[in-house]
């Protein structure tokens, strides 16, 4: 065929093996984001415990530091997880309409605008909940636990 269409087997090794493959990447991202959220527990955890330990409470706000980039990498995956999975239907949708070429199979990348995937990401609660929540917490530690 001259507009390089393939006729595909759904079922194929090659199209299970692709898709297979950007369910990894998928995956990688959830954990990479699940990831950022217990680095971010940890450090804030310790750096608290630390100014705690050398009684200057005026020293609390530096765990906001590990916080606001765990937030930004947070947001990062979870962009990059919804562009591989805007990936995966954009696969499934040319195999469904028999519109699948040769170079999709070759083709694992994220598909949509970063800045747009990020701008969704950080208005996700499962980003702003979490992230708001560890400031409301060290505030909280800074003024009461630290006084």
């Amino acid at each position: 065929m001259s507009d390089g269409i393939i006729q595909v087997d759904p079922e194929a090794a090659s199209i299970q093996t692709h898709l297979g493959i950007i369910q990894n990447v998928v995956q990688r991202m959830a954990t990479n984001s699940t990831n950022c959220k217990a680095w971010c527990v940890t450090l804030v955890a310790a750096v608290l415990v630390i100014i705690a330990d050398k009684g200057k409470p005026e020293y609390a706000w530096i765990s906001l530091l590990p916080t606001v980039v765990f937030f930004a990498l947070d947001a990062y995956y979870l962009a990059l997880e919804k562009g591989f999975r805007n990936c995966y239907n954009q696969f499934v949708a040319k195999i469904r309409s028999e519109s699948l070429t040769e170079k999709d199979l070759y083709l694992v990348m994220p598909i949509g605008n970063m800045s747009t995937l990020q701008l969704e990401a950080i208005r996700s609660f499962s980003v702003w909940g979490f992230y708001i929540s560890m400031c409301g917490l060290i505030a909280v530690t800074k003024f009461i636990a630290l006084g």
